[in-house]
């Protein structure tokens, strides 16, 4: 086995360089999401991107729940990496696509009960609806190849390698682009084309990083990845429980941001639409945060796999004040430019003296998001996930709590605070955990 030398020196420079693909393919993301709104916004019918929208944000949302494929690979396999183990880093990549392809399918065979679940909660005309089921039957067959570009994107950014994870996701948006566009500009195929790009760019991007990711561990570990010894009950019941505390925290978050559109409505219609509309400003500057966290979640399990105490302290101080300082970056912007913003994005004048009423949440939330996302990093390049489950179950159960009462006396800026105080409790219940993962030095 080839031990390759890394260094322990971790300055913020290169956290900030690490990071810097990764901010490129974050922004790749929503970008794709804007051109396919664009593509169905032109077709001269409402239900062409009514349909759309409903259908995206469904099977985003599935997808996403299973976001731990990604977050647990990166923590195994940095810390696997640490170690210099590339054997068996190649055979957790191996299980854990054995795992995707697995749940893959079974949301494929639940396909008819996704279509019923959207039918059901949505007040659609029967256009839109077929219009869905179209998109549905044919995205959902993505699924498979969308879960192992998780993996893959973990993988590399578990070796520290963001430039060729940051390649793999820009590489699909620019396949799903181009290929959305031709089937729906070119061939006329709407809601079916932009689906259809979705799926063809999936699985063209899963065959050819699987192919470089294959030939890449051959020639920087030295080792031919093999189906031998694949099947170990240990190791598979470790994967499941590390996913399996990933996803409840995940489901958990993603019910957070459901709970603040249900508060929001019952506020009234413009409170709904305003909280949407500032909601997207924090997102924007998650974006930029996350990266930070997305890198630093290779460099942490690495020093854990070294037992390099020093290097992982190293390690998460940089990171913190790297983020943090960003955050001032980010809140200044937004001081400066939010009333611009929000002209551009509305002409609502109703809209925009509201927004405007609570540009102060937009400025000192950053700030104080950028401790909980870089925290977050930091425990799963750790492994630490049943930790980062306790913390997340505390803090939305404190959140829906407070929200309730918060609301109720002070209206929408009580909701405002509420969920403030939600993102600074995430942080104090992961630093109080935080002792838990000095223990593997």
């Amino acid at each position: 086995m080839i031990s390759q030398n890394y260094s322990t020196n971790i300055s913020k420079k290169k956290i900030f360089l690490l990071s810097v693909p990764i901010f490129f393919a974050n922004l790749a993301i929503p970008f794709t999401g804007i051109i396919d709104t664009g593509l169905m916004g032109n077709l001269g019918e409402t239900k062409f991107l009514a349909a759309t929208s409903i259908a995206t944000s469904v099977m985003t949302m599935i997808i996403w729940s299973f976001g731990f494929l990604r977050m647990g690979t990166v923590g195994i396999v940095a810390q696997l990496f640490g170690k210099s183990d590339y054997r068996e880093i190649s055979k957790t990549l191996l299980r854990n696509f054995i795992i995707a392809v697995a749940i893959g399918v079974i949301i494929i065979l639940f396909k008819p009960i996704i279509v019923n679940f959207i039918r059901y909660f949505f007040s659609l005309s029967n256009d839109t609806q077929e219009l869905i089921n179209t998109y549905i039957s044919i995205r959902v067959l993505s699924v498979p190849a969308e879960l192992i570009i998780y993996i893959l994107v973990g993988f590399y950014l578990g070796i520290q390698k963001t430039n060729l994870s940051s390649l793999l996701v820009i590489t699909m948006s620019i396949l799903n682009i181009v290929l959305s566009s031709f089937f729906v500009l070119s061939l006329n195929l709407n809601v079916f084309g932009v689906a259809l790009g979705t799926l063809i760019s999936s699985y063209i991007t899963v065959v050819i990083f699987s192919l470089f990711t294959y030939n890449f561990i051959i020639k920087k570990f030295q080792i031919t990845p093999t189906f031998q010894k694949l099947i170990v009950p240990s190791k598979l019941m470790k994967l499941f429980m590390i996913n399996f505390d990933i996803f409840i925290r995940t489901l958990l978050l993603t019910f957070s941001f459901l709970w603040i559109t249900y508060m929001g409505s019952k506020l009234g219609e413009d409170y709904l639409a305003i909280n949407t509309i500032l909601m997207q400003f924090i997102i924007l500057a998650a974006f930029f945060l996350d990266a930070y966290a997305f890198s630093t979640e290779g460099i942490i399990g690495f020093a854990i796999g070294k037992r390099n105490k020093k290097f992982f302290l190293m390690s998460v101080n940089n990171s913190i004040q790297l983020s943090f300082f960003t955050a001032l970056i980010i809140s200044l912007f937004y001081l400066i430019f939010f009333k611009g913003i929000i002209n551009i994005i509305t002409d609502v004048e109703i809209l925009r003296f509201l927004s405007y009423k609570h540009a102060i949440w937009i400025i000192i939330i950053p700030p104080i998001a950028s401790f909980c996302y870089q925290l977050d990093g930091i425990f799963i390049g750790a492994s630490q996930t049943q930790n980062m489950r306790n913390g997340m179950m505390i803090s939305v159960a404190s959140f829906i709590i407070l929200s309730i009462y918060t609301t109720k006396y002070f209206g929408n800026h009580g909701l405002w605070f509420s969920l403030t105080l939600f993102i600074a409790l995430r942080s104090i219940t992961l630093r109080y955990f935080f002792k838990n993962i000095l223990k593997k030095f």
